[in-house]
């Protein structure tokens, strides 16, 4: 079957409202003054898919937006963008999703309408479009809650056979950390996690034990680090790649923005250390504007950059 996208992304889009600077919010009754109110794309899934698409990878997203105005200027962005929203519905029901983050460089809060995103679970993928794409990122995981969903989803994507599978775990909200996970593992040919998801899921104190764990199961596990950058693991064999310097605006979207540069060197046959420095490159970039996605570089940029930035030590 002749495929027509590079990556296939199932999952949430919605927009963010960011409000910088922010140590407190005021108290009922009151009003504060604040410099500046920005507006973009969120949600990782969508985060993930425009990073892939500036680095001139062709995504198709599915997913749903409100018929209104925000539903609107995230077609708008995709289209420019150039990722095929075909699978994009528009909801009869409910508004597109909005989040509101409050951001310093420390640390952030959010307030939340979910909108179309409250639907989403794997049940409502697109399972005949799967053959069409070269890659299908899965995200979403919550554990026991829906462990058999995705146990079924990756395995009928196993079975197609021409698909290779991303997968980030996410955070596990009710903080069992399911060890049905690793029924999993052998399904997924790259395995997102970040040191503290590794740690708990594998029961490990050191996360280099942890990742070759989760590495003997699945292609290869590859762990993010925040500022000590990022590790994988591979036929047992240990890589490791520094984050970059940058003056950090906000960190929203970063982890997301490291998926994308990792999976675009991996889908272009780079080494897995060399796309380890993609991931960390856009990790670092993104972190350094506000927003998920405006830092987030295009190809050149992207392999201009790395070969002058300074690692982070």
């Amino acid at each position: 079957m002749q495929k027509k996208w590079d990556v296939y992304v199932y999952g949430d889009v919605n927009i963010d409202l960011v409000v910088p600077g922010v140590e407190s919010l005021p108290p009922f009754g009151s009003e504060v003054d604040v410099p500046t109110m920005e507006t973009f794309v969120g949600g990782g899934a969508a985060l993930f898919t425009l990073g892939l698409a500036k680095l001139g990878l062709t995504p198709v997203f599915q997913g749903s937006v409100g018929k209104d105005m925000y539903g609107a200027y995230i077609r708008k962005l995709f289209c420019d963008l150039g990722v095929d929203d075909s699978l994009l519905l528009d909801s009869d029901t409910k508004k597109t999703g909005i989040s509101i983050s409050f951001t310093t460089q420390k640390d952030r809060c959010f307030l939340t309408y979910r909108g179309t995103n409250e639907g989403i679970s794997l049940e409502h993928m697109d399972l005949a479009q799967l053959p069409y794409a070269k890659h299908v990122h899965v995200t979403g995981y919550e554990g026991l809650s829906n462990h058999a969903q995705y146990l079924e989803v990756l395995t009928k994507i196993r079975e197609m056979g021409n698909v290779t599978v991303s997968f980030d775990v996410g955070w596990d909200t009710t903080g069992v950390w399911y060890e049905g996970i690793y029924d999993l593992l052998p399904l997924i040919d790259v395995l997102f996690m970040n040191e503290t998801e590794c740690m708990h899921y594998t029961r490990c104190e050191d996360v280099e034990e942890g990742a070759r764990k989760l590495a003997e199961k699945a292609g290869m596990a590859v762990i993010k680090l925040g500022k000590k950058g990022a590790l994988a693991v591979k036929d047992g064999k240990v890589y490791r790649a520094p984050t970059y310097k940058v003056k950090v605006m906000d960190t929203t979207g970063a982890g997301d923005s490291f998926n994308a540069g990792f999976v675009y060197g991996y889908l272009s046959g780079m080494d897995v250390e060399q796309s380890l420095k993609r991931g960390n490159g856009c990790g670092s970039l993104s972190a350094s504007a506000l927003g998920g996605n405006t830092g987030f570089p295009f190809r050149e940029q992207l392999e201009s950059w790395i070969c002058t930035a300074q690692p982070e030590i």
